[in-house]
């Protein structure tokens, strides 16, 4: 009953009495950041270097609910809408009476319900549960029961076993393996979408299967992780080898960390050090230590069950780097981007002890058969040489340097992603100054002004959540908050819908982030990042004491696809159209993920805002969307 009064009475008295929803916002006590879960940094009480689990400083008092690993304010919203649903009812009474449609949002200019968009899309009115023609009214049913047995609700040992197919003989391996080649990039396997679409796909389970490798040891870099829940995803000969954990967290969520991790005698962590404030460690890397050699993968997936079950992730799995001779130089084993000193340099960047084992261990391998460019951001602020090592400075360095563009330098740009921070007040603050002129860079090439480039983002409107894999619940990944969409009214002129036909995964909500730029007819791909980096100044930088500094808060980590690292001789890859068909291209074609070109916003699609009201139309499960 709880659910249903907080959206019954919190939302729908003070619509009656006139009161919008913004003016709520502002008259409550809200200590949500329009940046999600960042926190303000305390580093001079935090460790920074390797410790072993500890549960002295865990609150014992913690709420019954809670879960053990550390997430976002939208996840747990999320996650709270998923273990107390509120339903969707339809009643035949006149659609003016309807107070979700007076939730207005003060000089937004939209109806933050989006109840136009989502009637007209849930079969011209008729209810997919019943088939017949009702109108929607909002009013919200409590179910008899929560869902009680959705295993995405359930503490892990009480889930069922669910089964994806994962490799079982080493042609499988190499099959796999196969499919990604040359570019070694792949996409998360998504349970309820046509079986076609995840050959050649990964679960985190193939990544750590030992058909890759005989695991030594390993090292998680992440933000959100669930550690019992990744205990389970290593083979079960490889749960007692040594792991070492990178994170971000602070205070009570260090101290459910370590809590979580405490009964595992091979795990150990290490907290990065968050010196600015607002910062996160958002880099999400694997480094894989085998007896026949070690392997590095950089992706976009948290450590937690959700992320790899029903949306939309990317992975760059590196070959299996093979072992230096004894008397080969710190020099040896580089590659022509430049990948092992990036690498070394990024390890580096953490000034932790126990990194530099794992830098010594990179340093005593080859990997000079990677052909992607390292971009990586850190916290600090860099001057002179040091700013071109992160963040956007980084990108824009390696375009200049590697990028070879036809005479037509109108190629549009996209950025693709599932957060956005606060851009400033209008498109000349960062975006379309700083940021896109890291992005429209040319190498030979004299470019065109910036202005003159066109410049897409693709971000998931409400009716992509609604109607996900997941419904409403898909959009605790998605944490654009009210705060920081008010501020920033003329951003969403940029924006375009999620739509993945190509990879079989429109209705699989994205969290991989992906930019890259094309030729005015979206065949041709100049370059191509994916990447943890969403959106946000905080994570790529911005600019301070006249352009001398760039200002970074996050650690994140990505790779670029160069065509001139992948041999091309016309400086551009082919786009391929259907990213998992089996013909093999003569030429190189990148399996971009998603449709191009990008479908943009129409006169009633919404930006998807994490913690407003969507009470006019049910989503995949019959559901609606109250925040807590």
């Amino acid at each position: 009953r709880e659910a249903e009064a907080a959206c019954s009475t919190a939302w729908r008295a003070p619509v009656a009495a006139g009161i919008t929803w913004l003016e709520m916002r502002r008259n409550t006590n809200s200590q949500v950041s329009e940046h999600g879960k960042w926190t303000l940094s305390s580093s001079d009480e935090e460790k920074t270097d390797c410790e072993k689990p500890s549960t002295s400083s865990v609150t014992r008092n913690r709420k019954e609910n809670s879960s053990l690993h550390p997430r976002s304010q939208a996840r747990k919203a999320a996650e709270k809408r998923q273990k107390q649903p509120l339903k969707f009812k339809q009643e035949r009474v006149p659609r003016d009476i309807s107070p979700a449609k007076k939730i207005k949002s003060e000089g937004l200019g939209w109806q933050l319900s989006s109840s136009d968009e989502e009637s007209e899309t849930t079969s011209n009115g008729k209810s997919k549960s019943s088939g017949e023609t009702k109108i929607e009214t909002g009013h919200l049913e409590r179910p008899q029961e929560a869902n009680k047995t959705d295993d995405a609700i359930q503490p892990e040992s009480a889930k069922p076993f669910v089964k994806y197919r994962t490799l079982s003989d080493p042609q499988d391996a190499w099959d796999l393996l196969e499919a990604g080649e040359p570019f070694r990039f792949y996409l998360t396997k998504v349970r309820g979408i046509n079986p076609k679409y995840n050959f050649g796909a990964l679960h985190i389970k193939d990544i750590l299967s030992p058909l890759f490798g005989t695991l030594v040891s390993s090292v998680q870099f992440n933000y959100c992780i669930d550690v019992p829940w990744l205990v389970k995803q290593y083979p079960e000969e490889s749960r007692d080898k040594p792991l070492l954990i990178v994170h971000g967290e602070k205070r009570e969520s260090k101290a459910s960390l370590h809590e979580a991790a405490h009964p595992y005698g091979n795990i150990r962590l290490c907290q990065a050090k968050l010196d600015i404030a607002y910062g996160t460690h958002h880099t999400k890397m694997m480094i894989l230590l085998y007896k026949e050699g070690l392997r590095v993968v950089i992706h976009t997936s948290n450590l937690i069950r959700e992320d790899w079950h029903q949306k939309t992730q990317g992975i760059w799995l590196s070959p299996l780097f093979s072992k230096l001779p004894e008397s080969a130089p710190d020099s040896a084993g580089e590659s022509v981007t430049n990948f092992k000193s990036d690498l070394m340099d990024y390890l580096a960047s953490y000034h932790s002890p126990t990194l530099k084992e794992w830098m010594e261990i990179v340093r005593k391998h080859d990997l000079s058969e990677t052909r992607v460019y390292l971009i990586g951001s850190v916290p600090g602020r860099f001057q002179g040489n040091q700013k071109e090592k992160w963040g956007h400075f980084k990108l824009r360095k390696l375009l200049r340097e590697h990028t070879r563009m036809p005479a037509d330098a109108t190629w549009p740009v996209i950025g693709q992603f599932s957060s956005i921070g606060s851009l400033g007040a209008d498109q000349s603050k960062w975006l379309c100054s700083e940021f896109k002129e890291s992005l429209v860079e040319l190498g030979e090439v004299k470019s065109l002004s910036k202005n003159e480039t066109t410049l897409h983002l693709v971000y998931p409107s409400v009716h992509n959540v609604r109607t996900s894999l997941e419904g409403y619940p898909a959009g605790g990944s998605l944490p654009y908050s009210i705060e920081t969409a008010q501020k920033q009214l003329w951003l969403h002129s940029y924006f375009h819908k999620w739509t993945a036909e190509t990879s079989g995964r429109t209705s699989a909500m994205p969290h991989i982030k992906t930019y890259l730029r094309l030729s005015p007819d979206f065949q041709k791909l100049a370059w191509f990042l994916v990447t943890s980096a969403n959106l946000s100044k905080a994570a790529w930088g911005s600019l301070e004491k006249n352009g001398t500094q760039l200002m970074i808060r996050s650690y994140e980590l990505g790779v670029l696809f160069l065509p001139s690292a992948f041999g091309s001789d016309t400086g551009t890859f082919n786009v391929k159209v259907n990213i998992f068909s089996e013909d093999k291209d003569s030429v190189l074609s990148f399996p971009v993920p998603y449709d191009l070109p990008p479908e943009h916003y129409g006169s009633k699609d919404r930006p998807w805002i994490w913690n407003i009201p969507y009470v006019n139309a049910p989503d995949t499960h019959g559901n609606i969307w109250c925040p807590p």
